[in-house]
């Protein structure tokens, strides 16, 4: 079955003293483009998070974001008290003001606080990933459930053109008719004699130049191929991409060949309805 690349997944863990949040976010895009959010104390572990995010969700255009609450007594910043006398020194050699004034204006000085940098505990690390496996699953049922929508888009897009094709069939032999009588009109027009032998060799020339027997072949072999794609068991969107660009080739090459009016409408419905499946074709896995 296919997949959207278009999804999204959260999960909450506490613990004692945090509660952590990891979000995921996809939209579609020709490759993996992994953008992460995380605190800096958590950067060590990125590059394991990041590989676990590729091999789970293969394309798109994802927003990683994992974000930490304190919930405890628990805290990395400390005020850096020798930093903030020596601000409110200088501030008194301005300035005779307030000690309460100065301190305020002291704090919001560069450096007032300082952070130290835990390094991040093993379990802590075992209940984010757990939480990470849990927004990935929670992501890829959303991305199942999309696709589904699409794949319901593209049966009935391909529908569509498959009874159009039909239709097209079903005027083949009259525009041939029409063809021919235009033709031999057109010699008529001239009023010089014509080689009647030589009349007919070209007329065949001509009309062999029109048919367009293996062009309907040809799409409806591409739309059962489409179809059986979709029903296979991994999601495939440049696979489908691809199909949809022959199938395109082949109602182009009707609508140049068709030279009759009510076949030519037919074949801007098909263009119409590869155009819807083009579009959506962007958003599968």
């Amino acid at each position: 079955m296919i997949q959207s690349m278009t999804g999204f997944g959260k999960s909450i863990v506490q613990l004692p003293t945090k509660k952590i949040t990891v979000e995921l976010k996809s939209l579609n895009s020709k490759s993996l483009d992994v953008n992460a959010r995380i605190p800096s104390q958590y950067r060590e572990k990125e590059l394991q998070m990041r590989s676990t995010i590729a091999n789970a969700l293969v394309r798109g255009k994802v927003d990683f974001g994992l974000y930490v609450e304190i919930t405890g007594e628990e805290t990395t910043s400390q005020v850096n008290e020798a930093v903030i006398k020596q601000y409110m020194q200088q501030l008194k050699n301005i300035v005779n003001g307030d000690e309460t004034e100065l301190l305020k204006m002291a704090v919001r000085m560069p450096d007032a606080l300082k952070t130290e940098r835990n390094n991040i505990d093993e379990e802590e690390y075992v209940a984010i990933a757990r939480a990470l496996e849990d927004a990935i699953v929670e992501i890829r049922t959303f991305r199942n459930e999309e696709g589904l929508a699409l794949e319901k888009d593209f049966l009935l897009r391909i529908n569509n053109i498959s009874t159009l094709l039909e239709q097209v069939k079903e005027l083949d032999p009259e525009r041939m008719v029409q063809v021919r009588e235009r033709l031999e009109k057109a010699v008529a027009d001239v009023k010089e004699n014509v080689d009647k032998n030589r009349f007919e060799q070209e007329l065949i020339y001509y009309l062999e130049k029109f048919d367009i027997t293996e062009e309907k072949v040809r799409l409806a072999n591409h739309l059962e191929y489409f179809l059986s794609s979709l029903n296979s068991e991994d999601s495939n969107g440049r696979k489908l991409g691809f199909i949809s660009q022959e199938i395109g080739r082949e109602i182009n090459t009707i609508g140049s060949k068709a030279n009759y009016a009510p076949m030519q409408k037919l074949v801007v419905q098909m263009k119409d309805e590869l155009e819807k499946i083009k579009e959506q074709v962007l958003n599968v896995l």
